[in-house]
């Protein structure tokens, strides 16, 4: 079911991603296009406070609306990823983590884009300043665990990093769905 790549375009170059439309040919030897949007790969981080978990409010141009969404960013040139989500905690958040727990990856979405995010759980956590870039303009909340996972599950919390680390995470923690009704 591999594809090969025949011919690439490149039709779109960009401070954050790059688009491409790729001659193809399928495993049954057919060829296709296929449109392909190449993303240098992002974190998101789950910090803990306890119970707590401090995420950030944040206007997104694309859809118009301000959404709470847990702390994440964009992988610099030769960053690894854990480098990357100190980097985003603390400049979102001015929080410093002395733990950072890798727990996985997930592709947002892989039929037309590259894009992977890495997620890490940060503990044991110190506050400083936040030094947010300065076209980011956010607000930093503290809320419950519970609260955030009934959030994502009733479709309060719309952001899909979010809902899949914050789920993800409380899955590991093997917390059952009566604890988050009380």
């Amino acid at each position: 079911m591999k594809e090969t790549t025949l011919k690439s375009d490149v039709v779109f170059k960009g401070k954050i991603l790059k688009v491409k439309v790729d001659r193809v040919r399928l495993s049954n030897g057919k060829e296709s296009i296929r449109e392909v949007v190449e993303h240098p790969g992002a974190v998101v981080v789950i910090p803990m406070l306890g119970n707590k978990v401090i995420m950030v409010e944040q206007y997104r141009y694309p859809i118009g609306k301000i959404l709470l969404e847990l702390p994440a960013g964009k992988l610099d040139p030769g960053e690894t990823p854990e480098e990357c989500a100190r980097r985003e905690l603390e400049e979102e958040t001015g929080y410093k983590a002395k733990r950072m727990i890798y727990l996985g990856k997930i592709y947002t979405s892989p039929g037309f884009s590259s894009e992977i995010i890495h997620i890490f759980l940060a503990e044991d956590m110190e506050k400083g300043e936040n030094r947010t870039d300065e076209d980011e303009l956010l607000n930093v909340v503290e809320r419950d665990f519970k609260d955030v996972v009934k959030e994502c599950l009733n479709g309060e919390i719309e952001d899909a990093k979010t809902i899949v680390a914050i789920l993800k995470l409380w899955g590991m923690k093997g917390v059952g769905f009566h604890e988050i009704d009380n």
